[in-house]
C-alpha cells in the first residue's frame, strides 16, 4: 500500500482530516488533526481512524503508528 492509498481511506472517513503520513508497504506513521475529535478520548479517536481503514489493519496495513489532535491541541503544542 502506498502512503497516499492510506490518507484516501482516511480522507474518506473523516473529510475534514489534516493528515500527514509517512512509511512503505505495511508499516506507517499517521498524525491525523480532527475538529471530528473534539470530546473524544484518545482511545475513541484512534478507534475513529482505525474504522476508515476496516480490515486493511492486519492485512495490507501491519503497523501503524498514529497519533491524533484536535486542531486545538495542535495549536497548543506549536504556540
Amino acid at each position: 500500500m502506498q502512503s497516499s492509498e492510506l490518507e484516501g481511506l482516511i480522507r474518506a472517513g473523516i473529510p475534514d482530516a489534516e493528515i500527514t503520513i509517512s512509511g512503505e508497504g505495511d508499516h506507517f506513521e499517521a498524525t491525523v488533526i480532527s475538529a471530528a475529535f473534539e470530546n473524544h478520548s484518545m482511545v475513541e479517536q484512534h478507534r475513529m481512524v482505525y474504522r476508515t481503514l476496516g480490515d486493511r489493519m492486519g492485512g495490507e496495513i501491519h503497523a501503524l503508528a498514529l497519533k491524533t489532535l484536535t486542531p486545538a491541541e495542535r495549536d497548543s503544542r506549536q504556540a
